[in-house]
């Protein structure tokens, strides 16, 4: 199991917390500072679609019109931060946020 997340973002400490009390080891890709694989970004684009960008985020209120336009892909390659978060690879399924489904699913 591999998450990854932001090491000062509440929702991943909980996800982490509940994921090891559940039994898993996951290894954390801290997105910030490491960024993301391009092809795990292309996964999610495929999967998820736009549904990857946060519109809740900071950053993504500091956009402006034109960039919040563009590709969803893109615009997490070049702000990380933007990403719906944690984003959780378990065994090549992909589980976006830390959602009830995703709950049910690895806990």
């Amino acid at each position: 199991m591999h998450v990854y997340a932001l090491k000062s973002c509440d929702t991943c400490r909980k996800a982490l917390k509940s994921l090891k009390e559940a039994g898993h080891d996951p290894q954390v890709t801290d997105i910030r500072a490491d960024g993301l694989p391009a092809d795990l970004l292309d996964r999610l684009a495929a999967r998820f679609g736009d549904a990857i960008v946060n519109r809740r985020s900071t950053t993504w209120r500091g956009l402006d019109e034109a960039e919040r336009g563009g590709d969803p892909a893109t615009l997490i390659a070049a702000h990380p931060t933007l990403m719906k978060r944690p984003v959780i690879d378990h065994d090549g399924t992909l589980y976006l946020g830390w959602t009830p489904e995703t709950r049910a699913a690895l806990t």
